[in-house]
């Protein structure tokens, strides 16, 4: 993706994301660089102005912990940004894990019963790279007006369908981006996540802005508005489940408030299928 290491990659777009009155210093004159300079974070890290630009450039690969924590400190990471570091610095100089036995892409035969058994609901499992492996009919219904019902950041940044179907666009690209570069935290060397993140900088400009802002965000529990060809507008509430057999897997389960508009609208959708 860089000749740089994606330590070195996030800690520089974090660096030129964060002004200098940010991080609790004082701003002087014009500045030459966003955001703070490398010498600035060092300072406030604690360590050498080399040390830190060593890391910057991928020639550093062994910090410690409690630099790295200093260092977040310094960026004013916290929660998922700050994990997203920890884990970047253990891969910097550890070959990840990988995947376990079975890949990424298969799903258990419970899992597959288990959304079948919820008729009333959408629910679909995803892989790292935000792939669809799995789901049941009521889903496929709802997402019936794209071209394939196979990867979401796919369909968000390069299937016309994406615009019209999320109301809130914006928010469901950023949410996208900000996934995938979660997930390439936990796997910098995945061949799957790099060729979906490789596809879209190369076929959206909006995600490649998106994706050069380093920000990480994972799936959880939210509420949007989704927009159906036949069904129209719906309120969906949705939250998202690690598989503990397959920690790479997500459950995604869709539902509507009983007895609302969009129940009714989704019972409508099942009863076509």
């Amino acid at each position: 993706m860089s000749d740089r290491t994606p330590l070195g990659e996030f800690l520089r777009a974090r660096r030129e994301g964060l002004g200098p009155r940010d991080a609790g210093l004082p701003a002087h004159g014009r500045r030459r660089v966003p955001g703070l300079r490398r010498e600035e974070v060092a300072l406030l890290a604690g360590v050498s102005s080399d040390y830190y630009m060593r890391l910057e450039q991928g020639r550093e690969t062994s910090p410690s912990p409690q630099v790295i924590d200093a260092i977040a400190a310094a960026l004013r990471l916290a929660g998922e940004e700050r994990e997203h570091l920890r884990r970047l610095r253990r891969a910097s100089h550890a070959r990840p894990r990988g995947i376990p036995a079975g890949g990424p892409d298969e799903v258990g035969p419970q899992l597959r019963r288990l959304l079948d058994s919820w008729p009333d609901n959408p629910a679909f499992v995803l892989g790292p790279a935000l792939d669809v492996l799995a789901h049941n009919a009521l889903a496929a219904a709802l997402h019936g007006g794209f071209r394939r019902f196979d990867n979401l950041a796919r369909m968000v940044f390069l299937d016309p369908a994406g615009r019209e179907f999320h109301r809130d666009w914006e928010r469901a690209a950023h949410s996208c981006a900000s996934e995938l570069r979660a997930a390439y935290g936990h796997d910098p060397d995945s061949p799957r996540i790099t060729e979906v993140v490789e596809t879209l900088r190369a076929k959206s400009e909006d995600f490649a802005q998106l994706w050069s802002r380093h920000e990480v965000k994972g799936k959880t529990r939210q509420e949007k508005v989704l927009v159906h060809p036949q069904a129209g507008a719906l309120e969906i509430q949705f939250s998202a489940f690690t598989v503990n057999d397959a920690p790479h897997q997500q459950l995604v389960v869709y539902q509507a408030e009983p007895g609302s508009a969009t129940a009714a609208a989704l019972a409508e959708l099942r009863s076509r299928d």
